[in-house]
């Protein structure tokens, strides 16, 4: 299995999470030496020809206005109708479907596995790009092909002024404070909500390894729902300590501050929330691409005899927790033993004797009957071999 990075450029990884993780952006040059880049501007293009796959066009100078988005799949004849410059193709989550680009997934292992969002991969014709823009996640910025400027500015909020006319979010009034060209193998670390515009000079590919950053409205939406659901319904709002009311239409800062305190005790439920955040955090970015293998594995017992492997589906998110010990896989939560799902979810492999101690995985309708059943587990594919990076 191919390691994780233990320096970024010269600094250790430690001193990058001290020093930059999500404080300050990093330019980091050679950080991969003499790298081959995993795919061409063309087979990206042939990829965003594909339904089941998320791709997107950005013409800085549309037919329809400035900015213009538009949404894959494409045809052979879309590509060839582009302008020969100021356009950018963008295809998600290419590591589900190219193994050397999955690979890639294992250098940045020095962040927890349930951060790592997918990888996607741009190809932009000469002056191409996606406008000035910031992000709410982390993002590492790899060129793979040809030379990329990028201008890096102030941060931005939902406050700075937009280009209007475009469902694109393009920053109205960017200003430069950085640039650098980055060449293959440069790499450009950037924090959320850092403003920063990337202009191809000459055609040009670049990786983006990103991050989840889930809004704290979908979290709290969502853990709400989950802890209510183990609430009991004598859980009331009470009151014992109640004063007589000087205004009995005042809400006062008493009764707040009462609300306040029993709301925190119904949050003191560590194992449920550890549930609730390690489902949510491995939900499948594309659940229905984890669905086209459901059952695919089905006589895995006698695979696994004859000395075969099942291994996560590349679509697939895994985690594990160990109070409760529980294996979380593709947002559900499984009872599983921590001596197994430790292993598991570092290897993302499972080949017979890491069964052979636990006979409850292998039972009918055992744990790995339901991976399988759902397309979490798989067969690894012939060249589907982690390869080096």
């Amino acid at each position: 299995m191919t390691a994780p990075l233990t320096h970024l450029g010269e600094i250790t990884v430690e001193e990058f999470l001290r020093e930059y993780w999500q404080k300050k952006p990093l330019l980091i040059r050679n950080a991969f030496p003499d790298f081959e880049p995993p795919i061409s501007g063309e087979e990206l293009a042939g990829m965003a020809l594909e339904e089941q796959i998320e791709s997107r066009l950005i013409l800085e100078h549309g037919t329809e206005g400035p900015w213009q988005l538009r949404t894959g799949p494409f045809t052979e004849e879309d590509f060839f109708a582009l302008p020969k410059s100021h356009w950018t193709l963008l295809v998600q989550a290419v590591d589900q479907w190219i193994p050397e680009v999955a690979a890639l997934k294992q250098r940045f292992r020095f962040i927890p596995d349930w951060r790592l969002d997918d990888i996607m991969i741009s190809y932009a014709a000469d002056q191409g790009s996606v406008g000035p823009h910031y992000d709410f996640y982390d993002v590492f910025l790899l060129q793979a092909e040809g030379k990329r400027r990028w201008q890096l500015g102030p941060k931005a909020d939902a406050c700075s002024p937009r280009v209007q006319g475009t469902p694109l979010n393009i920053l109205r009034d960017f200003e430069a404070e950085s640039s650098w060209i980055l060449e293959p193998g440069d790499m450009l670390y950037l924090p959320p909500q850092f403003s920063h515009w990337g202009i191809a000079e000459g055609g040009c590919t670049t990786i983006s390894i990103g991050f989840r950053a889930p809004s704290a409205r979908t979290m709290l939406e969502d853990l709400a729902a989950e802890l209510a659901m183990g609430l009991p319904d004598n859980y009331r709002y009470s009151d014992p300590d109640l004063m007589p009311a000087k205004n009995p239409a005042e809400i006062d800062a008493a009764s707040v501050e009462r609300v306040q305190a029993q709301m925190r005790e119904w949050l003191k439920q560590p194992q449920n929330l550890a549930q609730w955040f390690g489902a949510i955090m491995t939900e499948a970015k594309y659940p229905d691409t984890v669905a086209l293998d459901a059952g695919g594995a089905e006589d895995w017992r006698e695979e696994l005899a004859n000395g075969g492997s099942l291994i996560l589906n590349p679509g697939s998110r895994c985690a594990f927790c160990r109070d409760p010990e529980t294996l979380f896989v593709d947002g559900e939560s499984f009872p599983a033993p921590l001596l197994f799902a430790e292993p598991f979810c570092l290897s993302h492999c499972i080949e017979l004797g890491d069964l052979q101690n636990h006979p409850e995985l292998q039972a009918a309708d055992g744990l790995i009957d339901q991976l399988v059943s759902q397309g979490s587990l798989i067969y690894p594919e012939p060249d589907w071999d982690e390869e080096e990076v």
